[in-house]
């Protein structure tokens, strides 16, 4: 290789480099790029001013809904309600604009609030997203143009009581999602055209709240997902039940599962507790431990090192050990129930009761934080049954928060 080639190789890798760290920092999907709640994302405040860091922009026609925003190449998606129906609504995401929206179908009604509860997610030029009835459509990033629809309720599933509130998964040319029901409480469709590939006829529990990962586990590439009943991995290639186990879930289980090599770790509240599971070969499980140490309700938990934190019912914001499931500390005064997400080493905690975000180390050595402010103003759309359930999102240094109508961004980079 000459000099010159050498010259012009080195460009082309920091290029590429700098094109995948660019893509790393947006959040294309629910819980992030890898639906882990953890972002990447380095060089932010560690510490906030006192009344919080700098709003850059506040939107006020969102509608109705819990749905949390997904942020891909400038652009900000999530989900709402205008005129009677669901709508995927794009803004420019660095300045509040309104760039279109798509109809999904009519507004779930819901006496803790009605409209949409599920992310969109983004995959290159189409955007998919799941109303709060079930409907599933994709549609182009540029315009809003629907390609295809499908639903949920058509696959042979039925609205659970809450409603639809999964978040559909990308998975290379697949779109993989939960109808539940006899016909399979999976399917996967072809994310081209909404055609089903398959269903996973040997599992067909029905559809809870939980959102769908992508694991490779024992060399297979499968999807885990958590139900009422079961925690279960399903072979992508084909819908085939790989492994399952048992879960005691009541009322409503919503977390995201957790995976780590061939680790599972999940939770949910009303007391059902948290498990790990380790998938051994063979899809052998060996139940690592069973306890109530986090009963997570729909507020998430990240795992970050080798340490998982949320807030438990009836504990408060807890540090649970991924290893061994003991509790490492609780604070039960500082914040009330709420959602996390996670970014450079630090805890956006969000209190779905008044709306107070707090900034606090990953650490197992307690709690301890670095600012917080309130949401100000607060929607007035809300239903009395309803909370600020919509998580924190970070990405590319702006924190993004939603209350019903209201869509806030504020920097958290700059001081």
């Amino acid at each position: 290789m000459n000099y010159l080639s050498k010259i012009l190789s080195g460009w082309v890798l920091v290029i590429s480099a700098g094109s995948g760290l660019a893509a790393s920092l947006d959040w294309p999907q629910w819980r992030g790029p890898d639906r882990t709640d953890v972002s990447k994302e380095t060089g932010l405040l560690k510490t906030w001013p006192e009344n919080g860091p700098k709003r850059l922009w506040l939107f006020e026609n969102a509608g109705n809904g819990y749905s949390g925003p997904a942020i891909a190449d400038g652009k900000f998606f999530t989900i709402g309600t205008r005129d009677g129906n669901e709508v995927i609504l794009t803004l420019d995401a660095n300045s509040g604009k309104e760039l279109w929206t798509a109809k999904l179908g009519d507004v779930l009604d819901n006496r803790w609030g009605d409209g949409p509860r599920g992310t969109p997610t983004v995959d290159g030029d189409r955007v998919y997203a799941m109303s709060g009835q079930g409907n599933v459509a994709c549609v182009n990033v540029a315009d809003g143009k629907q390609i295809w629809k499908q639903s949920m309720t058509e696959l042979g599933g039925k609205v659970p009581g809450w409603g639809y509130t999964e978040s559909v998964l990308v998975d290379g040319e697949k779109v993989v999602c939960t109808p539940g029901g006899s016909q399979g409480a999976l399917a996967a469709l072809d994310k081209k055209t909404g055609k089903v590939l398959w269903r996973s006829t040997d599992f067909t529990d029905s559809a809870q709240y939980s959102s769908i990962i992508a694991a490779e586990i024992n060399g297979a590439r499968q999807y885990i997902q958590l139900t009422m009943r079961n925690l279960a991995g399903i072979d992508a290639k084909d819908g085939k039940l790989l492994w399952k186990s048992d879960w005691p879930g009541r009322t409503a289980v919503i977390p995201t599962p957790i995976q780590r090599d061939n680790f599972v770790y999940v939770t949910s509240g009303y007391g059902a507790g948290s498990k790990l599971v380790e998938i051994n070969s063979g899809n052998d499980v060996r139940i690592v431990y069973e306890n109530k140490v986090m009963k997570n309700h729909h507020g998430g938990v990240v795992l970050v090192g080798d340490h998982l934190y949320g807030y438990s019912d009836g504990s408060g914001w807890i540090c649970q050990d991924f290893k061994t499931g003991e509790e490492v500390w609780a604070e039960r005064d500082a914040l009330g129930k709420g959602a996390i997400s996670c970014a450079d080493g630090m805890l956006y905690c969000l209190a779905e009761g008044n709306g107070t975000l707090v900034l606090a180390e990953a650490s197992p050595k307690g709690w301890k934080e670095h600012g917080r402010f309130k949401l100000d103003p607060q929607t007035k759309i809300r239903s009395p049954q309803g909370r600020i359930w919509t998580h924190p999102v970070i990405s590319n240094g702006k924190l993004y928060l939603r209350d019903q109508d209201l869509i806030y961004c504020y920097d958290v980079k700059n001081s």
